[in-house]
């Protein structure tokens, strides 16, 4: 990973997916899995086109030729012009400790940036944390917290029901 041509080196990645939600429809209102599915379908036609191999090309250029401030600084631009980002981490499966101290739990979100909602999801030894940002005044955060919890549990719902159906068959 540390080699200067490792086939996947170390280091921080950065990529941008200009990803439009879908629209809710009635019927993927009532089975939330659809919907997930639909959005991660298009998330995934979006990160085999060539417009992100395009941009993480001109941002390694912008680097090389005009330094990490304008990069910097084309990345602000492109978030600004946006009203939600999602970034993401993968953390480590094992165990950890600081200073001798067991690491129970493990969130991570972006400070400063420019959308009205960010979001930042982390997985850390198999768990899933999401820690939601949002612009003072923007949206209620109690109602957001609720919807996004029903969210989340209506999905659960559906899984479990799939699951059942699929043990009883």
């Amino acid at each position: 990973m540390v080699e200067p041509n490792a086939k996947t080196p170390w280091g921080n990645h950065f990529a941008f997916l200009h990803v439009s939600i879908p629209p809710l429809t009635d019927a993927s209102s009532s089975n939330p899995l659809e919907y997930v599915f639909r959005a991660q379908q298009i998330i995934n036609d979006k990160k085999s086109s060539l417009a992100v191999y395009l941009t993480g090309q001109l941002l390694e250029i912008l680097k090389k030729f005009r330094g990490p401030e304008a990069v910097a600084k084309y990345i602000h631009g492109t978030l600004k012009n946006s009203s939600m980002g999602i970034t993401n981490l993968i953390g480590p499966k094992e165990k950890m400790s600081l200073a001798n101290h067991p690491v129970i739990g493990l969130y991570f979100t972006v400070v400063g940036a420019p959308q009205s909602i960010c979001i930042a999801i982390v997985s850390n030894m198999g768990v899933l944390r999401v820690a939601v940002g949002v612009e003072k005044g923007f949206i209620d955060a109690k109602k957001l917290k609720s919807c996004i919890e029903k969210a989340f549990q209506m999905m659960l719902e559906v899984v479990c029901q799939k699951i059942d159906q699929q043990s009883t068959e």
